[in-house]
């Protein structure tokens, strides 16, 4: 391979999922764009409905967040496979835009190269147009069960790339996960090892650490603390835990939910409450009510209705909560939903607390960035932006908001629609606007006899420096640099 850029790309490996390979290539990135290096994400393969908007169409977020650390906007060309998983189903998105839907077995079977291949073409352009490309592997690059492991030694070996190996001490057996997983790969081009999550005193890991150097002539880069970091998971690594606050924020867990990102930001206020609600009972004494967005909306709004939720989202509504839906929730809440196309049902009735929304379902998606202002009486003129992922047009009467841009162009439409305290959007990151989120947040304080507070809220960028000021301490980043240059 003809390197266009001044390095070699640089491959983030993990003994398990969740060890951490994300965290450490959002680090990377903006460590070596700090350096003035024109750095960018690459992932082959993502499977997550944690789903977002960059330049040509749908990608995982997790890539999104990784863009923002490099300081370049996100495309799909970082990320040119998302599997979004549909049931007994994987729903795959290439290079932004959907593909179609397949077993899994008949997408390992039938589809796997042909992807690859626009994969790997993907990557190409990013190599050419960049000096640098870090890829996130996926999972473990030990999984001897698959035969074609497109994510991790298949990509690694093609690109000829470096390789630096994560390992997760929070679990245990830490040192058992990396020996194994060294034993089990061909791969000669490894950097070293990151050890991730430790708690500790570091100097107990060093007797390990000879053994590693020894055993297999690589050496540990870096002990990286246990860091609360407040970055998006990846849908299967959510914690889902209870947070206790004088308001109380009640998201209802879908069956199907995406984009749980949206919500996020309330893991880090003080004073509120947040319960991930699997029963209708846990939705009691709600001040919000959240409905999130779905991968089946119709049946997911059959699973409320049949579970008991619809009721009780009424009832909450009925004693003063507000009630709030985002893209699926919102198409909810509305009079009815026409989906010939998702669930093929055709006309099925909506919570109707949105009497003047009414959906209909069309074979493509709407994928834009946009950016608007909010029309609400309670919020209104504020400022908000986010991106719009959805199948269906919804036509209402009383709009949330105006939006003035999609991406780079102006334009003038309108978005969601709201009735006294229901609102509905499909505006995604509603809540990552921070001047919105604090009035919303005091009005409903307000409202509960409380003082207004001023809202003590780290930006993304002051959460990827935290986090990349960190490895910059405790991870050889010379060693990385010098192994990776093209001399």
């Amino acid at each position: 391979m003809v390197y266009q850029g001044k390095y070699r790309p640089l491959i983030i490996f993990g003994t398990s999922s969740g060890a951490g390979k994300s965290l450490v290539v959002t680090a990377l990135l903006r460590i070596f764009s700090d350096m003035g290096i024109d750095t960018v994400p690459f992932k082959v393969q993502n499977m997550s409905l944690n789903a977002g908007v960059g330049i040509g169409g749908e990608m995982a977020y997790a890539q999104i967040i990784q863009a923002r650390a490099a300081r370049v906007y996100p495309s799909v060309l970082m990320n040119p496979i998302l599997l979004k998983p549909e049931e007994n189903k994987t729903h795959v998105i290439l290079v932004g835009k959907y593909y179609g839907t397949f077993s899994a077995g008949g997408y390992m079977r039938s589809k796997k190269e042909e992807i690859y291949k626009i994969a790997l073409e993907c990557f190409n352009r990013l190599q050419s147009e960049h000096e640098l490309v870090i890829i996130e592997g996926a999972g473990s690059p030990a999984e001897i069960n698959l035969d074609n492991d497109i994510a991790n030694l298949r990509i690694a070996k093609d690109v000829k790339a470096k390789g630096i190996l994560v390992a997760d001490i929070e679990r245990g057996g830490m040192f058992a996960s990396v020996v194994g997983t060294l034993e089990l790969i061909d791969f000669r081009d490894m950097i070293g090892i990151i050890v991730n999550k430790f708690r500790g005193d570091e100097s107990l890991l060093y007797k390990g650490y000879e053994f590693l150097e020894r055993k297999f002539g690589i050496t540990v880069l870096g002990t990286i603390p246990y860091i609360e970091h407040n970055l998006p998971e990846e849908d299967s690594l959510a914690n889902w835990t209870k947070k206790e606050g004088r308001i109380k924020i009640s998201i209802v867990k879908l069956p199907h939910i995406a984009n749980f990102t949206d919500f996020e930001i309330f893991e880090s206020i003080e004073d509120v409450g947040l319960v991930y609600a699997k029963k209708p009972e846990e939705l009691k004494n709600s001040d919000v009510i959240i409905l999130p967005g779905s991968k089946l909306t119709v049946a997911d709004l059959e699973y409320l209705r049949k579970e008991g939720f619809e009721d009780e989202i009424k009832k909450q509504y009925r004693d003063g909560a507000f009630i709030i839906g985002i893209c699926g929730g919102y198409q909810m809440l509305g009079k009815y939903i026409i989906d010939n196309v998702e669930s093929k049902k055709g006309k099925v009735l909506g919570m109707n607390l949105l009497e003047d929304s009414k959906t209909e379902f069309f074979p493509y998606k709407k994928t834009n960035r946009i950016f608007g202002h909010i029309l609400h009486p309670y919020f209104y003129g504020y400022k908000i932006e986010g991106y719009e992922i959805h199948m269906g047009i919804t036509i209402s009467r009383n709009y949330f908001s105006k939006i003035y841009r999609e991406g780079n162009r102006y334009i003038k439409r309108f978005d969601g629609s709201y009735y006294k305290n229901v609102i509905g959007t499909y505006f995604h990151g509603l809540f990552d606007n921070t001047k919105f989120t604090e009035s919303f947040i005091n009005y409903i304080r307000e409202r509960k006899g409380l003082d207004k507070v001023k809202l003590k809220i780290e930006s993304l960028d002051e959460r990827i420096n935290k986090i990349a000021n960190i490895f910059k301490k405790k991870v050889d980043i010379k060693k990385i640099i010098d192994e990776i240059k093209i001399s």
